[in-house]
């Protein structure tokens, strides 16, 4: 493997280390959950992602061989650190805040957490 792989190998592994560190300290450090919410999904998507890149370039130096499963995965956890994000977001909103604490919606259907809709009886 040439030098200038392992450069950009051991690069990519201490970028993703250092977001995965600072994602740590923010999940323990920060005071409340809409405020840890920012720093895991970029630990998630930036560390991990890092990694995986990492990965591409070592097997792609070593054996001259681009695997597509890291690429997969990059793309998937690109993909789902923002809907996990909104879902993190809504559970507090609905547990923590009152409708009367968020400002008024100029969508049709306003606040989904809010909104409920009507009661549906089943024969159970």
């Amino acid at each position: 493997m040439s030098i200038v792989a392992e450069i950009l190998v051991s690069f990519a592994l201490v970028v993703s280390g250092i977001f995965g560190l600072v994602g740590s300290f923010g999940l323990v450090k920060l005071k409340n959950t809409l405020q840890r919410l920012h720093a895991p999904t970029k630990a998630t998507s930036l560390g991990v992602g890092g990694v995986l890149i990492a990965s591409m370039i070592y097997f792609y130096a070593k054996y001259g061989q681009v695997s597509f499963h890291e690429l997969l995965i990059t793309l998937f956890l690109f993909l789902t650190a923002p809907i996990t994000a909104n879902f993190i977001a809504k559970a507090y909103m609905a547990r923590n805040l009152g409708e009367k604490d968020v400002p008024e919606s100029t969508g049709d259907y306003g606040w989904s957490i809010y909104d409920d809709p009507p009661n549906i009886t089943s024969d159970r």
